[in-house]
């Protein structure tokens, strides 16, 4: 990222609208064992420092598998899987516990850490762990006893909630222990998805291997909703792409979760540093983000629109563009607005001025941020707009452009003298502008 002076007050102002979304929110980060593994535990707990001094309200669920792999290497023993689930036998088990307990340490240790001149300094971390999770075993599949393997039964969400209100960051071990006193090995995508339903958390981030889902040729897809997302598993399913893969682990957890109530799941890089930050604070992100619905809405304006809606056209205000209109009157007119909201950004707008004794109407400043240009935002608008016009009986669409002639004429319009105009409306032509008049028939 560019960090000079104007790049960086650019991306700060851009950001601090997700900085207020996300104070006193539940996010639940989950990562495997591979990212203390391979030392990328230092820049994430940076990360996690950052958002807890930011009020977003934090619990981290760890994987243990690398370190697992070496401990039974060490002892000789032989991994088993039955149904893709590793079988968990005492000796495995005695394992399980010890590389939970490495891990556990080694970030809890990282989170303390407060030394002068580093990220962490003055952060004060308090990290909380403890028996929140109560599991039960699987039990056998096709004839093969898990034995120690357990799942989610139920998790102590009064107690996870105490240690949040408390100001503490949650440390969740993929570990459950059933009222009869056994513990049980559990995996990681099972603790994350449970403890952030039962919490109702906004965010479930996983940190894996890939940028996450890909379509085709290696793009990325940021979004997915519910459907498209398991759309993309039936798919994938006939193929062997996302086989064996972390996408395989989580895109069906990040949907799980999803279904029961947690607001966004997010698939991100681990090998990028900054990677929670890049997802969480900037408008694109850089990993998938998976959602219940779609994040984009068309919506009529409210009056708490009104700066955002400002600072959309204010651009093409400078530029000559549009005609110059000040907050005052744009507050007048919200109700002619309708915009289009991105999670929680507005990325375009248009308006409708009716003009009922002629049964005509304006379609007016239509502007889509020029990020989202060309995906069709504007052609929406102004579906939208006919849509309202024709509710109020009218059967002409009038529009006045100084540079986009070729749009209105490719969406149906066609040119008209000014004298066409509505007498009301031709009163306010500005001759110094010279605006061609277009008009579509509803």
């Amino acid at each position: 990222m560019n960090t000079s002076p104007p790049s960086f007050v650019t991306w700060f102002r851009a950001a601090a609208p997700y900085i207020h979304a996300f104070r006193g929110k539940t996010f639940v980060v989950a990562f495997g064992g591979e990212v203390v593994d391979e030392g990328q535990l230092a820049h994430l707990s940076h990360d996690v420092a950052l958002l807890a001094s930011l009020g977003v309200r934090l619990v981290l669920v760890h994987g243990v598998r690398p370190q697992l792999e070496v401990l039974m290497a060490q002892r000789g023993i032989e991994p088993q899987y039955a149904n893709g689930l590793r079988v968990t036998d005492e000796a495995v088990l005695g394992c399980v516990k010890q590389a939970n307990g490495i891990v556990r340490i080694e970030i809890e240790a990282l989170l303390s850490t407060g030394l002068p001149n580093t990220p962490m300094a003055n952060a004060a971390v308090n990290v909380a762990s403890g028996n929140f999770v109560v599991a039960c075993p699987r039990g056998v599949f096709e004839g093969v006893d898990l034995k120690y393997t357990g799942a989610v039964r139920k998790v102590d969400v009064s107690a996870l909630r105490g240690r949040l209100d408390a100001g503490e960051i949650v440390l969740v071990s993929p570990l459950g222990y059933s009222p009869t006193g056994e513990a049980f090995n559990l995996t990681v995508e099972d603790v994350a998805t449970s403890v952030a339903t039962a919490l109702a958390a906004e965010k479930l981030i996983f940190m894996i291997n890939g940028p996450g889902v890909q379509r085709g040729r290696g793009r990325l897809l940021r979004e997915l909703t519910l459907s498209s997302a398991e759309a993309w598993i039936a798919r994938t399913k006939k193929s062997t792409v996302g086989r064996g893969t972390d996408i395989e682990r989580f895109l069906p957890a990040a949907i799980d979760a999803c279904r029961r109530g947690v607001a966004r799941a997010h698939l991100v890089s681990r090998h990028v540093d900054g990677a929670l930050l890049l997802e969480l604070f900037t408008h694109h992100g850089i990993g998938t983000m998976i959602s219940r619905d779609s994040l984009e809405r068309l919506r009529p304006a409210r009056i708490d629109d009104v700066g955002a809606v400002l600072q959309l056209i204010a651009p093409l205000e400078a530029e000559g563009t549009l005609v110059k209109r000040g907050r005052e009157r744009i507050e007048r007119e919200i109700g002619y607005f309708t915009v289009i909201d991105h999670d929680r950004r507005l990325i375009g707008c248009a308006a409708l001025y009716p003009f009922p004794s002629a049964r005509a109407a304006e379609l007016a400043c239509l502007v889509v941020h020029p990020d989202h240009r060309n995906a069709g935002h504007g052609e929406a608008l102004l579906l939208h707009i006919e849509a309202r016009a024709r509710a109020q009986k009218l059967d002409k669409l009038y529009a006045l452009t100084t540079h986009t002639a070729h749009w209105f004429v490719e969406n149906g319009f066609h040119e008209v003298d000014v004298s066409e105009l509505p007498a009301e409306r031709r009163q306010l032509y500005n001759w110094q502008r010279r605006s061609k008049v277009f008009v579509k028939s509803l």
